[in-house]
């Protein structure tokens, strides 16, 4: 089978196997996992476990997440096409390819410059034009471009930072995981004038939100 056609088998089968059965819905998001080719946001050395499920390296010891907890994030920010999203931790770029074909515009802040120009890299060769590759620190988020209609960290933070809130549209949605290595928990915020209601969701494993509002070096080795 050649390789085109054996990625595009691999994506379906994810889809198949690892989505629908755990209840992602969206068919707008089930489409958009079909179509991005996530092979191409790993380091080839693991381009052929890119569609299995599960986290895999991608440098600056940091991962990609596995398919599940992309598409779970993501179908949790109830995007319909038309709105400003910003992703903190922009990693190997496939989460801010995802957002890209589900929302208007997508900025994406990456700590570590080499991975931002990759992701960036990768973005551009596939044609993503509503995407904004930043590299600064995530935890304070992207003022100059708010208020935003969702956000979505893929890093875990001691906490909410007020900040990111603070940048949420009215009806804005924020999906982040909370807590540190000993176990965290995957949280959505929803603004509602100036009030926020939040919900804990499910246990997840992430890499530290590093930063002003994150966790510092000494506090997580």
């Amino acid at each position: 089978m050649p390789e085109t056609n054996f990625f595009t088998a691999e994506r379906q089968r994810m889809v198949d196997e690892q989505l629908i059965p755990r209840h992602i819905r969206d068919p707008r998001l089930l489409d958009a996992m079909r179509t991005v080719p996530r092979h191409l946001f790993v380091p080839p050395k693991v381009r052929h476990l890119a569609y299995a499920d599960g986290p895999l390296p991608i440098g600056q010891s940091q991962t990609i997440s596995q398919p599940y907890i992309v598409a779970y994030m993501t179908e949790l920010l109830d995007l319909q096409g038309d709105e400003k999203v910003l992703e903190i931790g922009t990693g190997s770029g496939y989460q801010a390819a995802i957002l890209a074909e589900l929302a208007r515009e997508v900025y994406t802040i990456e700590q570590h410059p080499p991975l931002a120009r990759r992701a960036a890299r990768t973005l551009e060769l596939l044609g993503y034009r509503n995407v904004h590759v930043l590299t600064g620190d995530g935890s304070r988020g992207l003022p100059e471009h708010a208020p935003y209609d969702a956000i979505i960290v893929t890093a875990a933070a001691p906490h909410i930072p007020q900040t990111l809130l603070d940048q949420l549209a009215d009806g804005g949605r924020l999906v982040a995981p909370v807590g540190g290595e000993q176990g965290q928990i995957l949280q959505r915020w929803q603004r509602e004038g100036q009030s926020f209601l939040a919900e804990n969701l499910a246990p997840v494993a992430f890499v530290p939100l590093r930063g002003q509002f994150g966790w510092q070096t000494k506090e997580w080795s």
